[in-house]
């Protein structure tokens, strides 16, 4: 019979003599040919990224869960959509999603153009009808006809594809580089202190980089089963499995609990942790991976140790002006 502990114990094990990144973050994210960065698209993007007008009520835009003033998310276990609503899982930091190979949890958005047209025509998240009732509503607002021709050379460049590119254009500028552990790869070996050298040194031991590779920490696209141990008391506690993951989104029973392996970069800053925002603070987190991922009951030393590796991945956040949006003088929009 197939055992799965002899599988993961062999990742682990060839894991163990692997290390994490071995160059620095990059500072620029690559473009599709069909939509090449340009500071007219980025102006554009991030002003529609910060319009909460994108949003049935009004009320909820892109940085209302993914805020750029924070972690790249909103810290909370379910982000709130229009009307109060919540959904079922934690929003991912919007933070060097670029390097991402797939986006949301269970990668159903090939691309951040993709992925940005999801949440606005959700019910629970920004609630609108269509995409051509956004539409719509954007050639209704002076400054925005002006802003998509600037950026899409194109009178009339008011259009859903022409919106996600733009969001994700801006989304592309959305990089932290120059992080403790970014230093210390480049060569400055005193970057890190003597505690985050050991907790990079165990968490390679425990087989972490067997999913958490590459530059942004995330496995390159990497889908990875989570939990592969089964712990009836953390179930109880934290409810993992009650969300089948990829299988929602591809229907096959082999895709049950698979996820996205989620970047490690700022994962200081974004609790709460995993999918459904179900544990609070971090050194929690690494001590359910080590239990749930690897079988491992960890010490409380090694925990602190890792827990201070993981503080050595805050990167610089380039600084970000909030952009002022098109007004409507003298109207409003009937929202509902």
């Amino acid at each position: 019979m197939f055992d799965l502990r002899l599988l993961i114990g062999a990742i682990a094990l060839s894991s163990s003599f692997a290390a994490f990144a071995d160059t620095p973050l990059p500072t620029t994210a690559p473009a599709p040919a069909n939509n090449p960065t340009t500071p007219e698209k980025v102006a554009l993007g991030k002003m529609l990224y910060h319009d909460p007008r994108l949003s049935s009520t009004g009320t909820v835009a892109c940085a209302s869960c993914h805020n750029t003033m924070l972690g790249g998310e909103d810290n909370r276990p379910n982000s709130m959509g229009v009307h109060g609503q919540t959904g079922g899982r934690s929003a991912p930091t919007v933070w060097n999603a670029a390097f991402n190979a797939v986006q949301f949890w269970d990668g159903r958005a090939a691309s951040l153009e993709e992925q940005a047209a999801g949440p606005v025509t959700n019910p629970i998240e920004m609630g609108m009808k269509s995409w051509d009732d956004v539409v719509s509503r954007l050639k209704t607002i002076p400054g925005y006809p002006q802003a998509f021709e600037k950026a899409f050379g194109d009178k009339n460049a008011i259009s859903k594809d022409n919106a996600t590119k733009a969001i994700a254009a801006y989304e592309r500028t959305l990089i932290t580089p120059n992080s403790a552990y970014d230093q210390y790869v480049g060569g400055n070996k005193s970057a890190l202190t003597a505690q985050q050298t050991r907790g990079m040194e165990k968490a390679q031991q425990m087989g972490c980089t067997g999913c958490h590779s590459g530059p942004a920490f995330n496995g390159a696209g990497v889908f990875q089963k989570f939990p592969t141990f089964s712990n009836g008391a953390l179930e109880a506690q934290y409810h993992f499995i009650k969300d089948l993951g990829r299988e929602d989104v591809t229907k096959k029973e082999a895709d049950k609990h698979m996820w996205k392996v989620p970047t490690l970069r700022n994962i200081a800053l974004t609790a709460p942790y995993f999918h459904n925002g179900a544990v609070k603070d971090l050194t929690t987190a690494v001590k359910i991976m080590a239990k749930l991922q690897v079988g491992i009951d960890i010490s409380d030393a090694d925990t602190a140790d890792i827990v201070a590796f993981l503080n050595s991945l805050t990167g610089e956040f380039p600084a970000q002006t909030m952009p002022v949006l098109p007004g409507t003088p003298g109207t409003s929009f009937n929202y509902n």
